[in-house]
């Protein structure tokens, strides 16, 4: 075995619970970034004054996201085992209600964080481009995560 397979094989030992989190919020943060970075430099609606309020925006993002998943999780636990129509019809409409009033909050938070280091502007005072930056933050988050699981591949014999 050649000298650089030495390291591989060391590093493709099972992660533990906390590495494989930082991996999962590394990928999403870095996916946010290029996609704000993208954004930013492409499609006039989106505007980022640097790399590091882009970075500060893309952390913040991915705590808010996290942070709305939990709460809309909760908030549809009274409907988990109830299967009427009603209870589907009320589950559904929770988790919209949550997860689209969120971006109003996220929106509020990052003018309250990065002020004019970051701007998002048309409808709504910014939040159709926002809502739009962040599905398509989501979009590659989900690309990179099943690219990663793609990759996997049982142990090879050597």
């Amino acid at each position: 075995m050649k000298a650089h397979h030495h390291a591989a094989v060391a590093s493709a030992a099972l992660p533990n619970t906390r590495q494989r989190l930082y991996i999962r919020y590394y990928v999403a943060i870095t996916a946010d970034l290029i996609v704000l970075g993208l954004l930013s430099q492409f499609w006039d609606r989106v505007q980022i004054s640097g790399f590091t309020s882009g970075l500060i925006a893309a952390i913040l993002l991915q705590l808010l996201l996290q942070v709305t998943l939990l709460i809309e999780h909760a908030a549809s636990q009274p409907f988990v085992n109830k299967t009427s129509w009603q209870a589907k019809g009320g589950r559904i409409f929770v988790a919209w209600l949550i997860l689209f009033s969120s971006k109003f909050v996220m929106l509020w938070t990052i003018g309250l964080v990065l002020g004019d280091a970051i701007h998002f502007y048309g409808a709504l005072h910014g939040a159709f481009p926002f809502i739009i930056t962040v599905i398509c933050m989501i979009l590659a988050e989900e690309l990179a995560f099943r690219t990663f699981a793609a990759l996997e591949s049982p142990v090879e014999q050597e």
